[in-house]
C-alpha cells in the first residue's frame, strides 16, 4: 500500500483528543491542532523557505513538542528532517551538515550561536529560529503563522520515500546517515504497539533525545498512531518524572541509566508509581540487581533490542519473563525474523553464538549517498549484518552477548566484556562496570575493568575482585586490571562510550 497522510487522518479520527504537551513551554495540541501546526510548517518550508521536494531540513535543539510538528510537517512537504545530535562539538556539526546537505536548519536558542556559525561557514543558507530571538534569521512561531495551510491529506506516497535521516554515532568511523521511510514507522508501530497493548487511553512520558530512534519511536511514535497522548520532557529530570509517572503516565520506555535513577529517588515507591501500566528499557542490558529491585516493589521492566537501521523494535521480552530470562531482549516480533550465523556462514543452534542478521519491513533501505555501507551492512536478500553477537536458548528467548566490535582475544581465546560485566555488577559494592580490552605484551590483550561504586561504599581491593570474578569466570576472561571512576562516559541515550575508555 501507499503511505497516507498520517496527520490528517488522525485529526479526522480523534480532532479533539490531547496528541502532545510540552512540559517545559506547557504549549499542547490535540490531534486537530498538531495536524494544522504540520501544515503550516510544510507551508511554510516549501513557500517561505525555498524548500522543494526532497530537500532536507535540519534541526538542532533539545527536545520540544514543536519537533513533532516538523516531523509531520516533513511529510506533508515531502522533505526530509534531519535531527542533529546537539551534544556534538561544530566540526563534528559540520561533517553531518555537509554530509546531508540541508537547505534550512530551525534551532533552538540555546544553540544561535553554533547555527550562525553553520551559517557562516556556508554549511546551510537559511537559518529558523524556534524562539524567535536570533537577528538576520526566519522566525518559526511568525512564518507559520503567515502561512495558509493546505488541511486536504497529502497525496499518497511510496512508503519506502525517505522521511527523515538519523545519523549513527560513528565510533568506528564517520557517522552514518540512517534512512528512515513511512514503512519503518507502521512496521514499529506494529512490533512494539502490539507487544505492549498501546490504545488511545495511554499517555507516554518521553524523556530520550528527539536525534535518537528511541527518541522519536519508542513509544512516541506508536503512540501517535494508537491515538494517544505524548508528554515531552526537555530532558530526564528525576523530579519531574517521579511526578508524571505517579500522576499522568501510563507507559514509560527508559535506559538503564535513567532506572537506575529512579531506584535512587527518595520518593521511589512502588504503589506511587501503579499508574503506569507498561515499564520498557533498551539501549544496554538492565542490571540483574536494578531489575530485582522493581520486581519487589511490584515493576517488571521489560527489556528489549533494535537498532536504528530497524526502526528500531526487534525484540521485546515477556512481562512473565522478566527474572527468569533475566539478560535476555526477548523474543523476536511480529513483523521481524532474525537469523544468528557462525563464522562458517551457517545457521547456530541453541545456545551457540553467532552474528544476528535482522530482515523485515522495519529494517532500513541503507544510509544516505553511502552505497558502499549499504552493500556492507544489508545483503542483497535483505538480511541487515547487526554486528552483534548473539545466542539463543531452547525456549526461544534471545540474548545480546556482546558487540562484535567490543569483543577482545586474550591468548588466543573470545572474551565477551558484556559477559564480565554482568558477574562484577553482581558484587555488593558495585552498582556500575564497563571492561574493555587492552594491549597486553604476554596474552595480547587482557580485560581493564571500570567501577563505579555504590553510596556509602567501601572501594574493594583489586584480589578480592580478581577473587569474586575467579570463583564465577573462566581465567582468562578475568580483568587483569580494575579502576574505579566516579562515572562512566556515556553519549546522550546513555549507553557506555567504551571507546573513550579504551584511550584512558
Amino acid at each position: 500500500m501507499n503511505w497516507f497522510d498520517l496527520a490528517g487522518h488522525r485529526a479526522r479520527v480523534t480532532p479533539d483528543r490531547l496528541a502532545l504537551e510540552d512540559l517545559a513551554s506547557g504549549s499542547s495540541y490535540n490531534y486537530r491542532q498538531l495536524n494544522e501546526q504540520a501544515a503550516r510548517f510544510a507551508a511554510a518550508a516549501r513557500g517561505t523557505w525555498g524548500l522543494g521536494e526532497g530537500d532536507r531540513i535540519a534541526f538542532l535543539g533539545h527536545s520540544r513538542a514543536e519537533f513533532f510538528v516538523m516531523l509531520f510537517g516533513c511529510a506533508k512537504a515531502g522533505l526530509v528532517l534531519v535531527p542533529l545530535n546537539w551534544r556534538l562539538a561544530q566540526p563534528e556539526l559540520e561533517q553531518l551538515m555537509e554530509d546531508c546537505t540541508p537547505k534550512a536548519l530551525v534551532f533552538g536558542e540555546e544553540f544561535t550561536d553554533a547555527a550562525q556559525k553553520l551559517r557562516t561557514s556556508g554549511h546551510v543558507e537559511t537559518l529558523v529560529d524556534l524562539d524567535g530571538n536570533a537577528e538576520a534569521c526566519r522566525h518559526y512561531d511568525a512564518d507559520l503563522a503567515d502561512t495558509t495551510p493546505e488541511l486536504t491529506p497529502h497525496s499518497d506516497r511510496d512508503p519506502d520515500t525517505p522521511w527523515y535521516l538519523l545519523y549513527t554515532s560513528g565510533t568506528t568511523g564517520r557517522p552514518k546517515g540512517v534512512i528512515q521511510t513511512f514503512r519503518m514507522m507502521m512496521s514499529n508501530y506494529l512490533n512494539i504497539g502490539l507487544a505492549v497493548d498501546l490504545t488511545g487511553q495511554d499517555t507516554l512520558l518521553n524523556v530520550l533525545p528527539l536525534f535518537h530512534t528511541a527518541g522519536i519511536n519508542l513509544y512516541s511514535s506508536a503512540v501517535f498512531l494508537a491515538g494517544g497522548t505524548v508528554l515531552v520532557a526537555r530532558a530526564f529530570e528525576p523530579d519531574q518524572a517521579m511526578d508524571v509517572l505517579e500522576n499522568r503516565a501510563t507507559i514509560f520506555f527508559g535506559v538503564p541509566a535513567v532506572y537506575q535513577a529512579i531506584l535512587e529517588h527518595p520518593a521511589f515507591s512502588g504503589d506511587r508509581l501503579r499508574n503506569v501500566r507498561s515499564w520498557g528499557c533498551g539501549g544496554a542490558p538492565l542490571a540483574l540487581p536494578v531489575a530485582r529491585r522493581f520486581v519487589e516493589q511490584g515493576i517488571r521492566v521489560r527489556t528489549g533490542m533494535g537498532m536504528t537501521e530497524t526502526g528500531p523494535t526487534v525484540f521485546l521480552l515477556d512481562e512473565s519473563d522478566v527474572l527468569d530470562k533475566i539478560g535476555s531482549v526477548g523474543r523476536p516480533q511480529l513483523l521481524t525474523e532474525v537469523r544468528i550465523v557462525g563464522t562458517d556462514g551457517r545457521d547456530a543452534g541453541p545456545g551457540e553464538s553467532g552474528e544476528l542478521l535482522i530482515r523485515g519491513p522495519n529494517v532500513t533501505p541503507g544510509y544516505w549517498n553511502r552505497p558502499d555501507a549499504t552493500a556492507d551492512a544489508i545483503e542483497p536478500g535483505g538480511w541487515l549484518h547487526s554486528g552483534d553477537v548473539a545466542r539463543c536458548d531452547e525456549d526461544g528467548c534471545y540474548y545480546i552477548v556482546d558487540r562484535w566490535k567490543d569483543m577482545f582475544i586474550s591468548g588466543g581465546e573470545n572474551v565477551y566484556p558484556a559477559e564480565v560485566e554482568r558477574v562484577l555488577v553482581e558484587h555488593p559494592e558495585v552498582s556500575e562496570v564497563a571492561v574493555v580490552g587492552v594491549p597486553d605484551e604476554k596474552w595480547g590483550e587482557v580485560g581493564k575493568a571500570f567501577l563505579c561504586l555504590r553510596p556509602h561504599s567501601q572501594e574493594p581491593d583489586p584480589a578480592t575482585l580478581n577473587a569474586w570474578c575467579r570463583e564465577r569466570l573462566a581465567g582468562y576472561k578475568v580483568p587483569k586490571y580494575f579502576q574505579v571512576v566516579d562515572e562512566l562516559p556515556r553519549n546522550a541515550l546513555g549507553k557506555v562510550t567504551k571507546q573513550v575508555l579504551r584511550q584512558d
